[in-house]
């Protein structure tokens, strides 16, 4: 399996600046490009904002997306509605015994290649992605209708790489390997995991692409009452998430996108995901924030040009 990837090597330039766009014209709509962060279940308010662009006839030009970020950006970069993305998560998401009985169902391998305690992770991310994500997915980039760019960290080069081509699941599986729970990717004979740990909410990778960028951040506020000892499990996932709110907090000393958004997830473990429900009620406002920032936004935009 092989993909074009960018070897993302840490900045040491610390000055401020403020998002580089695309310079506009007259005779085109400003372009959108969307980055959609890390944050398991939480990720599921990204469905609301995929709905927004389409109630207002908007498409990005380019998506880049880490984690589930990166799982939702490749489906709406295929060309699936908002809605089509929240009625496919509703089919998976409906009860666990069902969820279960369609992977292990539609897997035709072994069982020990979705689940083994003796390998490097629970979980084979591909083999469970593959069971999951839509099946009309494209098998590679050149089949999706937007551009997107999947965030990766390269585990021994302890770099960022994105990955613009090639075959599409690996690539996503490899943005969404949690270590230990998922097992690593390896393409192109790098071993790749979670893009989380480099970079949670990818919107640097809009700059200069696009006219306006639009970052969702689904990492979600501190949780709990600060007295509760954590499980291992939760321990390992809760480490993440403090490492992604630190990450994101330095770069947007920084460097900003034009709109960030981050909707109200932290009440959700990382993986709530038969919580979808609540996810989205909680986040009911969401859709409204993207259409009045991304209108005014583009307004703005149309005055300069």
């Amino acid at each position: 399996m092989s993909g074009k990837m960018i070897d993302q090597k840490p900045k040491k330039n610390k000055k401020k600046n403020k998002t580089k766009t695309a310079k506009a014209t007259k005779a085109t709509a400003p372009t959108i490009g969307l980055a959609l962060g890390g944050g398991g279940a939480r990720g599921l308010a990204h469905i609301l904002v995929l709905e927004a662009l389409d109630e207002m006839g908007v498409k990005p030009t380019l998506i880049a997306g880490t984690s589930i970020g990166a799982i939702f950006g490749a489906v709406y970069a295929s060309g699936m509605s908002g809605a089509q993305i929240r009625a496919h998560c509703e089919s998976l998401f409906h009860k666990k015994s069902s969820l279960m009985r369609k992977v292990l169902g539609r897997w035709p391998g072994s069982r020990s290649q979705i689940w083994n305690p003796f390998s490097p992770a629970l979980f084979n991310v591909e083999a469970v992605l593959g069971q999951l994500l839509p099946a009309d997915l494209p098998d590679d980039f050149e089949g999706l209708q937007i551009p997107f760019i999947s965030v990766t960290t390269d585990y021994h080069a302890q770099v960022q790489r994105d990955i613009a081509s090639g075959p599409l699941l690996p690539a996503i599986a490899a943005s969404a390997a949690l270590p230990a729970l998922l097992e690593p990717v390896i393409i192109d004979g790098h071993i790749l995991i979670d893009g989380g740990f480099v970079n949670p909410l990818p919107y640097e990778s809009l700059a200069g692409k696009v006219d306006i960028s639009l970052a969702i951040d689904v990492n979600g506020e501190p949780r709990g009452d600060g007295k509760s000892m954590p499980g291992s499990m939760e321990a390992l996932i809760g480490t993440s998430q403090i490492i992604m709110r630190s990450i994101l907090r330095e770069k947007l000393h920084d460097h900003q996108p034009d709109i960030l958004l981050s909707p109200p997830v932290g009440r959700f473990k990382v993986l709530d995901f038969f919580k979808m429900e609540e996810v989205l009620n909680r986040c009911d406002t969401l859709k409204d924030e993207v259409k009045r920032e991304l209108e005014e936004a583009m307004e703005s935009q149309s005055e300069k040009v």
